[in-house]
């Protein structure tokens, strides 16, 4: 017999701490707050290069002991009274965004604006799990446990047959990926090029050629080309002839759409990661404040996709940008007759075109060959500093908090897919 409730009163959690410092602690276990929450126990939960951005940047908007992680699925273990969708026992992957489902923005498939759960105190748009307090500071899934709140319409339940790994990523870079190349409006039997072969990269470009596209993919990292290639993926390195090279691919305008799979991480631009590291200096007030309202993104994967589009073009930015005074070269732009479009995914918008591709046992999007790293929830600290410097072949790294830390410090059930590569590389790309 399935049990309604789980026994524990504490549970394991990784915890933000300080800057590029995070830990797993013992934190309170999550209850049922409201009749319309459930329980999820967490069998899998991914850390997403957006983690990234709370680990180096978004300090200003965390709090110390914060939990992170929002790409998590598990087994359901409790629900509130409102809750008849949803079963103890049942299999579900929790979208990052929680919505409502039924206010304006929600039934206009705008799940990441629902006007619900909007954070109005930080002008933002929905609450997120474990993301700061620009987006709510809900707790987040990288733990044993999660409270889901709108559990009557975010669920996604998914069978009890193959790996996580299989539904694991609906949670959010897959759905995020399809967004951005559905944002990106390439014409049929058009050209994409994705900058930036992260994990929401990797599917963007895997996206694009089961659509029909030529796809490019673009990344300094070997390991992350090869992985596109293997799914047929033209790569290229990111040099200073990378624009020459994109449009003389495509009769020499520049391809139909370019998606910015990058976002704001300051590698590869001093001024910018000056700019971050002394906002990271500030009171957290004066930091938050900073970040609200300076210009202090690495714009240049942006100004790559801008020189590099064709004229009338499209650039679809799903890597996340945080500045509010950032430069942008409007002139150009306008000249170009450029099209952007981006935001937040609106997960729940995309999952009836996923679960039929996600479901399919040929696989055809590859949710099996993303995961680099797959280790006990214990050794989440060391992950995110090996996931930052680029370091082991990293591209995707899912925690198990059910695998356990053997005595000698080793784990069961570490999968690494790629050779070791022991240097670190500051490079574009992390989602």
């Amino acid at each position: 017999m399935l049990p309604t409730t789980h026994s524990v009163t504490t549970m394991k959690a990784l915890t933000w701490q300080g800057k590029r410092k995070v830990s797993v602690e013992n934190v309170p276990d999550p209850v049922i707050q409201a009749p319309t929450d459930a329980i999820v126990r967490i069998t899998s939960s991914a850390i997403c290069g957006s983690d990234l951005h709370l680990y180096e940047v978004l300090g200003p908007f965390m709090d110390k002991d914060d939990v992170l992680g929002h790409e998590p699925m598990g087994i359901v273990e409790e629900v509130g009274s409102q809750v008849t969708n949803l079963s103890p026992g049942d299999r579900v992957v929790i979208p990052f965004n929680i919505s409502c489902g039924h206010c304006w923005m929600c039934e206009r498939g705008l799940q990441s604006q629902c006007e619900t759960n909007q954070v109005r105190e930080q002008g933002s748009g929905t609450t997120l799990f474990g993301f700061s307090r620009l987006y709510g500071s809900i707790p987040g899934g990288q733990a044993e446990y999660l409270r889901v709140p709108n559990a009557d319409y975010g669920p996604i339940k998914v069978p009890h047959t193959g790996q996580d790994e299989q539904w694991l990523y609906l949670s959010d870079i897959l759905p995020t990926a399809w967004q951005g190349v559905q944002y990106a409006q390439v014409p049929e039997g058009g050209s994409l090029a994705v900058l930036g072969l992260g994990p929401v990269g990797q599917f963007a470009a895997r996206i694009g050629k089961h659509l029909g596209y030529r796809v490019i993919g673009v990344d300094p990292v070997a390991e992350r080309r090869g992985m596109a290639e293997r799914h047929g993926i033209e790569t290229a390195d990111q040099d200073e002839h990378l624009v020459e090279r994109l449009r003389l691919a495509t009769d020499g305008r520049g391809p139909d759409a370019v998606l910015d799979a990058v976002g704001m991480e300051a590698h590869g631009s001093p001024v910018a990661g000056v700019a971050h590291a002394a906002v990271g200096l500030l009171p957290d007030a004066i930091g938050r404040l900073a970040m609200k309202t300076a210009g202090a993104d690495r714009l240049n994967a942006l100004q790559t996709a801008i020189e590099a589009v064709r004229r009338g073009g499209t650039i679809s930015l799903s890597g996340v940008y945080g500045g509010m005074a950032d430069p942008m070269p409007m002139l150009t732009l306008f000249d170009k007759q450029i099209a952007l479009h981006m935001g937040q995914c609106n997960v729940k918008h995309w999952i009836d075109d996923l679960m039929p591709l996600v479901d399919d046992p040929s696989d055809p999007l590859g949710t099996l060959d993303l995961a680099t790293h797959q280790v006990p929830l214990d050794r989440a600290p060391e992950m995110y500093e090996t996931f930052q410097k680029k370091q082991d072949g990293c591209i995707k790294v899912v925690l198990k908090p059910e695998l356990s830390t053997n005595a000698t410090g080793g784990t069961e059930g570490t999968t690494t897919r790629f050779p070791a590569d022991t240097g670190s590389h500051e490079v574009d790309g992390d989602r």
